[in-house]
């Protein structure tokens, strides 16, 4: 337990369940949250989309649950209910009244311990298609929705853990056997792949026996490794990729390879980022919207990600009759401003005052805590360090920004994707 900042709890279960035990009894209600350590990284080539699919087969039953009980369940106790698929991760939350807490917990074991009881191949046939469907909404049909399969491209091999999307590829889970999907979920679904936090009206002592009432029964598995992690270097030969569409105006995207999350460097990227494009104070904006009048919106951050790598994005859309060839040369223009200048002191106290800010509105909600907890504990074996971030990041000052941004942010080492209206 740390003695400073927010109450941590952190122990093991038998079978390798983590158990983190974050008390608040400022208001009768306590966030479930389950990380398992599976995203799209941990996907073998040919067999993408796996973690995101079981991200929708968790709802649909299990040896004591009906489909779609659970959901229905847990709001008939006054819950907020979700899950989401990252590349690193997979995550289940709910954040309800403190009397449903142990309805909570037998739901979310009784999956862990026993979904394949109810996944069978029309439940798979059926997920594939709603799946399918996402995709069509989110990815094929909206526009820019296949910016990030596009930048992901660009950015990595197509053999690298991070060199596909979370959605994956149809193709794949077409070809997908139950024979297979039911070796992933034994792969990955274990108790030892698992952190656990409750956040809010529990105590350490309750919180840890209810895990052990309720999961402590599920045995562990052998695990399998870590997936690789290729030292890649800089992007070289700046690949640049062009694309007509229908999208309200023509736009402009920057990617980069960055440091991985964890480290120092990435903190001081993130943080460059944010002063070229983070806000409507940035650098971006004041000099692309404001001044040169050449874009409707700019800006770009950093997606800080475990695996030997993270993304560093960067993009502006034109404004009507400017070319995106003036707003790219704008871009690449802030872009060696900063490498040369640095930030100002200002910057550097608005960069910290902001994600000061962002931080504390995260950890404000026990759900987005309990989130933050179960991911420092699952990606950096780190809980506590939800208590010294802020000091960490606020910690970094001009000159590590700039170097960090002449590292990692040069135009000579970025990939470049442009989308420019159909029709025009």
């Amino acid at each position: 337990m740390d003695s400073g900042g927010y109450p941590l709890h952190d122990s093991r279960l038998d079978n390798g369940l983590r158990v983190i035990v974050s008390p608040d009894h400022l208001a009768p209600a306590v966030a479930v949250n389950l990380w398992y350590d599976v995203g799209s990284r941990h996907e073998e080539p040919g067999r993408t989309g796996f973690a995101h699919l079981f991200e929708h087969l968790m709802f649909q039953g299990s040896a004591n649950v009906e489909s779609g009980q659970h959901i229905a369940l847990m709001q008939a106790a006054g819950a907020a209910v979700n899950a989401t698929t990252w590349f690193d991760r997979t995550n289940y939350f709910e954040a309800l009244p403190t009397g449903g807490l142990e309805l909570a917990l037998w739901l979310e074991a009784d999956r862990m311990a026993t979904l394949l009881d109810a996944v069978g191949q029309d439940n798979l046939d059926n997920q594939r298609e709603v799946v399918k469907e996402e995709k069509r909404q989110r990815y094929d049909n909206v526009p820019y929705g296949d910016v990030m399969e596009r930048l992901v491209a660009l950015t990595f091999p197509a053999d690298h853990p991070y060199g596909h999307t979370t959605i994956g590829s149809m193709a794949d889970l077409d070809a997908a056997s139950l024979d297979y999907v039911h070796h992933f979920f034994r792969t990955h679904y274990r108790p030892n792949n698992c952190a656990l936090t409750l956040a809010g009206d529990v105590t350490a002592e309750d919180g840890r026996a209810l895990a052990e009432r309720y999961f402590g029964h599920i045995p562990p598995g052998d695990l399998p490794p870590d997936p690789p992690e290729p030292e890649l270097g800089p992007i070289t030969d700046h690949p640049r990729e062009e694309t007509g569409a229908n999208v309200p105006a023509d736009a402009a995207y920057f990617t980069w390879r960055l440091p991985a999350l964890g480290t120092r460097e990435i903190d001081a990227v993130d943080l460059a980022l944010s002063i070229i494009g983070g806000s409507q104070t940035s650098r971006f904006h004041r000099a692309l919207v404001r001044e040169q009048e050449l874009s409707t919106g700019a800006g770009s951050s950093a997606l800080q990600l475990i695996g030997g790598h993270s993304f560093g994005f960067a993009s502006a859309r034109a404004r009507e009759d400017v070319a995106i060839e003036k707003v790219e040369e704008a871009m690449v223009a802030e872009l060696d401003r900063f490498a040369a200048d640095g930030p100002s002191d200002d910057e550097v106290r608005r960069a910290h005052a902001q994600f000061e800010r962002h931080w504390l509105q995260s950890l404000a909600r026990i759900e987005s805590r309990a989130d933050q907890i179960s991911a420092a504990a699952t990606l950096l074996d780190d809980p506590g360090r939800i208590n010294t971030r802020i000091d960490t990041v606020t910690s970094i000052g001009a000159d590590e920004i700039a170097a960090a941004a002449r590292a990692h942010l040069s135009p000579v080492h970025r990939a470049t994707l442009i989308y420019r209206q159909e029709n025009r």
